[in-house]
């Protein structure tokens, strides 16, 4: 206080009026609930409960699916597949449907619950990478910096939300699910999952995967994580990645 009072008016409306720099959010590694088994074959791109039942969708052209899983087999309870020649990505339940996304050519599908018939198809600009919903409108991630918020009746952007980590875009933003009023998001190619402010687009948390990356010890770099799914009455998050031999149920350190 002495040292202000010694400025000069100018400098210290300077001092005052300054950006702070920004805190580093903080990191931690979550403790393991349970692990499930998972198929090694499931090249994971979206993962969530709905209603109870577990639904996961798979990428790669040829082998995109959507379908049902069974939670402690890690069984295929019922299937469908995304159209040939498309990759697939993320999906969305909402109301008695689940809503896909494919990584090129804009195209989105509407799928029957639990039944997984294929309803409709819908259209969006860009990338489609991953999907979860706020209650009010669903999310979309497309790989920028960008989440777009769709008005669930439309499909049409209702609004944009730029995501920052100290100030700074991050990109490469993957599977979404929303927990606890924040977006967690996958960030490609790395061990982490970052907690959203769906208002400022701050990370106001990270979460390090790198013991259970460790654990499933895959060697092939495209095996990252990826799949978030929350069970909204139970209170459990889940948690996998592509081609891996498990699913974890974790929760987070008590601060």
């Amino acid at each position: 206080m002495v040292l202000a009072l010694a400025l000069p008016a100018a400098a210290q409306q300077a001092v005052q009026t300054a950006p702070a720099t920004p805190t580093p959010p903080p990191v931690v590694k979550p403790e393991l609930v349970r692990a499930y088994p998972h198929d090694t074959t499931a090249f994971t791109e979206g993962l969530l409960i709905a209603d109870g039942a577990m639904y996961e969708s798979t990428g790669r052209e040829g082998q995109s699916v959507i379908r049902q899983v069974d939670l402690a087999t890690g069984r295929t309870l019922k299937s469908a597949t995304v159209p040939d020649g498309l990759f697939g990505e993320g999906i969305v339940a909402w109301g008695r449907e689940l809503r896909s996304v494919t990584w090129h050519g804009g195209r989105g599908f509407r799928w029957s619950r639990p039944a997984l018939k294929r309803t409709g198809e819908w259209r969006y600009d860009g990338e489609g990478w991953a999907m979860t919903d706020d209650g009010r409108q669903i999310i979309l991630s497309d790989g920028s910096p960008r989440l777009r918020f769709l008005d669930p009746a439309t499909m049409a952007v209702a609004r944009t939300l730029d995501v920052t980590v100290d100030g700074r875009p991050l990109r490469n933003l993957n599977e979404l699910e929303y927990i606890d009023g924040e977006i967690w998001a996958n960030v490609w190619m790395t061990r982490y999952i970052v907690r959203i402010d769906p208002r400022s687009g701050a990370v106001v948390g990270v979460i390090d995967l790198g013991d259970l990356i460790a654990r499933v010890g895959l060697t092939d770099r495209d095996s990252v994580a990826n799949g978030i799914a929350y069970d909204r009455v139970k209170h459990r998050i889940l948690v996998t990645g592509k081609n891996w031999p498990e699913l974890f149920e974790i929760r987070l350190p008590k601060p």
